[in-house]
């Protein structure tokens, strides 16, 4: 049997004293559809910059796509893991066609003049963006896209090139509910396709998990409250230890969508 794509064994950053993670031990398997929440603080942003291998700890075993990070060369790792984080739009220059923000991925650049495509690069990454509903816009500066359909753009880079592992760090965050839903729509269709690598997807709400998620993992200051599939760990007891706040948590049985309220 082929190695996990990401194993973290014991865990820890701590920065001025502080513990932004603390003791995790985790992995994510081949075919899995992880979610990953937390209140502000949590550790989110730090397990994924672990996991993309942007950070080392300060102490555990990190294990990515079968190499451990201190003993493997990072820059080609990475290289394989698509990433979808907050700051990548404000580091794209607006003129680029949506085209090129996305072929750019395949070496990992930023402007098209970097490396040189060939036709088999610029035929994949319009598909790509037909396959994620916006092959439309395939020609249009991304500076002019809507917040909505820039995202589908960067998740459609984050696929470029072809990677193991797929991170998408908040990606619904701020988008207006007609562009949230069409994002969870795409999601949800990448979640249901075999052909799409194991993922993980950083939410601050329930409301934003794609239908089609198997798992999921709880933080709270830098800990692990729970972890497992996404029936036993998406619960009542489960949500209100982690965010601190008595939850009732729903499933709409039609859509498999996640809700939370406070009782």
């Amino acid at each position: 049997m082929s190695e996990p794509p990401l194993v973290l064994e014991h865990v820890s950053v701590v920065r001025d004293g502080r513990p932004l993670l603390d003791d995790v031990t985790w992995s994510v398997q081949r075919g899995e559809r992880w979610v990953l929440l937390g209140p502000n603080g949590s550790g989110k942003t730090t397990l994924v910059r672990v996991a993309s291998l942007w950070l080392h700890p300060s102490s555990g075993r990190v294990q990515v796509l079968g190499g451990e990070l201190g003993r493997v060369d990072v820059r080609s790792r990475r290289q394989r893991i698509g990433l979808l984080s907050a700051g990548l739009a404000d580091a794209l220059r607006p003129g680029l066609r949506a085209a090129e923000v996305v072929v750019t991925a395949r070496y990992g650049a930023l402007e098209p003049w970097w490396h040189a495509y060939d036709d088999a690069d610029r035929d994949r990454a319009v598909q790509l963006l037909d396959r994620l509903g916006v092959g439309g816009l395939a020609d249009r500066a991304f500076g002019t896209l809507s917040s909505g359909e820039r995202q589908r753009v960067l998740l459609a880079r984050a696929l470029m090139a072809d990677p193991a592992l797929l991170i998408l760090d908040e990606p619904a965050a701020g988008l207006d509910v007609g562009g949230r839903e069409a994002l969870l729509a795409s999601l949800g269709s990448l979640a249901a396709d075999p052909r799409t690598p194991p993922v993980l997807l950083v939410t601050h709400h329930l409301e934003e998990i794609p239908a089609g998620f198997s798992h999921a993992l709880l933080l709270r200051d830098g800990r692990v409250r729970a972890c497992g599939p996404i029936e036993e760990v998406l619960t009542d007891e489960a949500l209100s230890s982690c965010f601190g706040l008595g939850l009732v948590v729903g499933r709409d049985p039609r859509t498999g969508r996640w809700s939370a309220t406070a009782c």
